[in-house]
């Protein structure tokens, strides 16, 4: 069973707050999960975010990969290394100048 940590979105209609979950990844969003570990409330300034830390600790050391908002959280609170998050970067392009001369015949 693959595990995931991910946020499982609660409140009403347009003021939205999250529970930290561990859940199977082919689960729904907002499915059965495995245990609840935290939660998280973007609409509060700033944001509150509660973790329990022993927890996120052990299902990370169990294997579960946590989603891309879940890692920024943890990063965050201090409990995963910075890993850099998928991202499109700008293709560099080689500039004429640079390329070498085609060999003379």
């Amino acid at each position: 069973m693959a595990v995931r940590i991910r946020l499982r979105r609660t409140g009403l209609k347009g003021q939205a707050s999250y529970r930290i979950v561990v859940a199977d990844s082919r689960s729904p969003r907002d499915g059965r999960f495995l245990e609840n570990i935290g939660h998280y409330n973007p609409r509060t300034a700033p944001a509150t975010v509660e973790v329990n830390d022993e927890r996120a600790r052990y299902w990370l050391s169990q294997g579960a990969l946590p989603s891309d908002a879940v890692a920024r959280i943890l990063e965050k609170k201090g409990l995963i290394a910075n890993r850099r998050l998928r991202q499109n970067q700008p293709k560099v392009v080689e500039k004429e100048a640079d390329k070498p001369a085609p060999p003379a015949a």
